[in-house]
């Protein structure tokens, strides 16, 4: 996968994320654990790219 692809993945999952966080009216809580979650699949998906985790669907 080309790093101008991951690259853009990440700014467009960054973008959508602050407009959810901007302009959706939620309790602070949930919205933390939304970031959280956000973050943490970005993650996962980051390792799978560049192989570490090969044997794990997400």
């Amino acid at each position: 996968m080309p790093i101008l692809t991951i690259i853009i993945t990440l700014v467009v999952a960054g973008l959508i994320l602050w407009l959810i966080n901007t302009y959706i009216p939620m309790d602070s809580k949930i919205k933390s654990i939304l970031n959280v979650v956000v973050v943490i699949l970005l993650i996962f998906w980051l390792l799978k790219v560049f192989g570490v985790l090969s044997n794990v669907r997400v």
